[in-house]
């Protein structure tokens, strides 16, 4: 039983209290080693892409490693410092309060504060350039970030821990954290190529069980369960990344807007207007859809401690 109480802990901690302080944080020093590592990146496509490789493999091995020594280590010693060391370690690996909290902010910011706000709270969520967005762009990309990070924010996390522990987690959330900072195209096309497609890999299955978070959500938060799962399975593999598209166009089929990225796609359709009411029926899927999947992981922490 001591990894249910690892991930309520860890949860309750979440909830209550937020990120632990960026000194003591275990993804800021992912974030930094990486920042610093990147420094020393060789230039040519095959050199970058060793490197590249080799940072991947070396830092989630590192955190994942470390976790699990350390947990091994505590395990022995006491039951009640595992279980601790080991909600904290879990805890930094996913977040629902501030993610839940950036869609707050710009609910509040486009229904109160105006376009110029919203336009500055929007950058904590999606990296486009927020400055040619109107309205309806700005909700359609509020949406579409608080359904896409569920994925890498809250599922695929508790999906690694249920399968691999506090290690699995942190692996995990290394190579995403990778990904966030060197896996895109320009500069960095060789660099964080493998993290990219190592990324794609491991969301694979939660990407999809994200977007079944979404459709199941839909109903308790009184918006068009059918819509969800039509929309879903016609557009989510519509967008460029492999996993993306199936919670955005789960969220899409939903709350029947249309969510579009100028350029790069268009996802479900235009049933009602948007507004910035629709961030905050996109926050109690996201509630739901959330609270969903944590139940599914601790029913199945109870199950298997059974066995």
């Amino acid at each position: 039983m001591e990894e249910l109480w690892v991930l309520l802990l860890a949860v309750a901690w979440d909830l209550a209290l937020g990120e632990p302080p960026a000194p003591v944080h275990p993804v800021v020093w992912m974030g930094r080693i990486i920042g610093l590592l990147e420094r020393w990146a060789p230039s040519g496509r095959a050199p970058a892409l060793a490197y590249g490789a080799a940072v991947t493999i070396l830092l989630t091995a590192a955190f994942a490693g470390g976790a699990a020594l350390l947990l091994g280590y505590l395990r022995g010693l006491s039951a009640l410092a595992y279980v601790l060391v080991g909600a904290y370690l879990f805890k930094s690996s996913f977040s629902f309060r501030e993610l839940w909290r950036a869609g707050a902010r710009m609910r509040e910011s486009l229904s109160r504060k105006g376009l110029a706000s919203a336009r500055q709270e929007v950058r904590a969520l999606v990296s486009r350039d927020p400055e040619s967005l109107d309205e309806p762009h700005l909700v359609s990309a509020t949406v579409e970030s608080l359904a896409e990070n569920l994925t890498d924010s809250i599922v695929a996390p508790a999906l690694f821990f249920l399968l691999f522990g506090v290690p699995g987690a942190l692996a995990y959330r290394a190579v995403n954290t990778l990904d966030a900072m060197i896996g895109y195209r320009g500069r960095y096309e060789y660099l964080g190529k493998v993290a990219a497609r190592l990324d794609d890999l491991l969301n694979y299955l939660p990407a999809r069980l994200a977007a079944l978070s979404v459709v199941a959500g839909a109903w308790p938060a009184r918006q068009d369960v059918g819509g969800a799962w039509r929309i879903m399975r016609r557009d989510g593999g519509r967008t460029e990344s492999p996993n993306a598209g199936w919670t955005m166009a789960a969220a899409a089929g939903a709350l029947g807007l249309q969510l579009e990225k100028i350029g790069h796609y268009r996802l479900g359709e235009a049933v009602s207007p948007v507004s910035a009411a629709k961030i905050g029926s996109m926050l109690a899927i996201l509630g739901w859809a959330a609270s969903i999947w944590l139940v599914a992981c601790a029913g199945l922490e109870v199950t298997l401690a059974a066995t």
